[in-house]
């Protein structure tokens, strides 16, 4: 018994490395420019896509390109990949291929994003701050891979590694919700609203599967 409550003083004593836990109100900061901060999301999607939808806050003041929402499986990268170009430009990637949204923004600030693929058209669509950006179309009859390995604050380049530090964010996410279906106009227009009364069907911010790595704090939303 006394083996027991050693072992549970120890596991209780020991940073926040893999919970699920609410997080309204909070965000993950990623505070420093590295090859190594992450996060890692634990969904337990078992078959391949046909339509998603993903959305989330961000607020970073880097000028350079970086990775917001990595997904990938095992020996393909790229398989869904949201990325920042640069001020304005936001690219979605589905299966290597890749599709460019612009808009005009004030840098830096935050900002809300939505992006959402359907296989059956191949019609991709952003939505920054609670508008469309012009329709593009990509990857038209694919499925995207299951059981991913799927990863915050660096762009993968193999499964759950491989980081570059030139594409690492910094900054701060909040707000993250992913559907296996494609949210209707109104739908992301409530989300982006705060409203929680769409329920996700793959990674819910408010009940989170996540494992932390290096420097990594979550701290209160202030900025929304």
């Amino acid at each position: 018994m006394d083996k027991l409550l050693f072992w549970v003083s120890v596991l209780a004593s020991l940073p926040e490395a893999f919970a699920q836990r609410d997080l309204s109100g909070q965000v993950f900061v990623f505070p420093r420019e590295s090859s190594t901060d992450h996060v890692n999301l634990i969904t337990k999607l078992e078959e391949p896509l046909q339509n998603f939808t993903l959305c989330f806050r961000a607020y970073s003041d880097l000028s350079r390109a970086y990775s917001l929402f990595s997904y990938n499986i095992q020996n393909k990268d790229n398989e869904l990949l949201i990325f920042k170009d640069r001020t304005g430009e936001y690219s979605l990637y589905i299966g290597k291929s890749k599709v460019t949204a612009r808009v005009t923004e004030a840098f830096p600030s935050p900002v809300h994003i939505c992006t959402n693929w359907e296989s059956s058209t191949g019609i991709a669509e952003f939505w920054v701050n609670g508008k469309p950006l012009v329709k593009k179309g990509l990857k038209r009859g694919y499925s995207v891979g299951a059981n991913p390995r799927i990863v915050l604050g660096q762009e993968q380049d193999s499964y759950g590694g491989g980081f570059d530090k030139a594409q690492s964010f910094v900054g701060e996410i909040g707000d993250l919700y992913m559907w296996d279906s494609v949210l209707s106009p109104q739908e992301i227009l409530f989300v982006y609203q705060g409203s929680s009364s769409l329920k996700p069907t793959i990674l819910d911010w408010q009940a989170l599967d996540y494992e932390t790595k290096g420097y990594v704090v979550i701290k209160p939303l202030v900025w929304a």
